[in-house]
């Protein structure tokens, strides 16, 4: 199993927002290179987000489901990438100061990729710190628009 943890200068709350936000998936996620649909009820448990995975002209279509949804708390998705197999990728977030503590935790729960699951996990690692880095970028330009929208719409502030 990989793990990697990430201090993010932002709330829970904004974490939530890009995961929350399918269409987003290829712009954080390490190899999911587009999107092409996003189920209507994303995130919620059972949904699934249809990418593609690699670069062109050899893509891969599949899919990602989502098996726990708990913001700002928790989410676990199951990411398949056929032939390699599927895993399963918890994410865990804590608020901690001004900001939150993000761990991603991956491992190989099918398919060929459970057989080398010791050589999978370094290659996780570096590709999770990298996915990490980019939620980090997404959560952390999402934190202040949204905290700026609120205020704006409050009446006794914009006095």
């Amino acid at each position: 199993m990989a793990r990697n943890v990430r201090r993010i200068q932002c709330g829970p709350e904004a974490v939530f927002d890009v995961i929350g936000d399918g269409w987003l998936y290829p712009a954080w996620v390490v190899g999911a290179s587009r999107m092409r649909e996003v189920d209507r009820s994303w995130p919620q448990p059972g949904s699934r987000l249809h990418h593609s995975v690699g670069v062109w002209p050899l893509l891969i279509n599949d899919s990602t489901s989502c098996t726990e949804w708990d913001p700002p708390r928790r989410a676990v998705l199951t990411a398949r990438g056929w032939p390699l197999g599927e895993a399963r990728v918890t994410i865990d977030v804590k608020p901690q100061g001004d900001g939150c503590l993000v761990k991603i935790q991956e491992e190989a729960v099918s398919g060929p990729a459970v057989l080398v699951s010791p050589l999978i996990d370094l290659l996780l690692l570096w590709r999770n710190a990298e996915t990490l880095h980019r939620l980090a970028y997404l959560a952390e330009g999402i934190g202040p628009r949204r905290h700026s929208t609120a205020q704006q719409e409050d009446p006794e502030t914009a006095r």
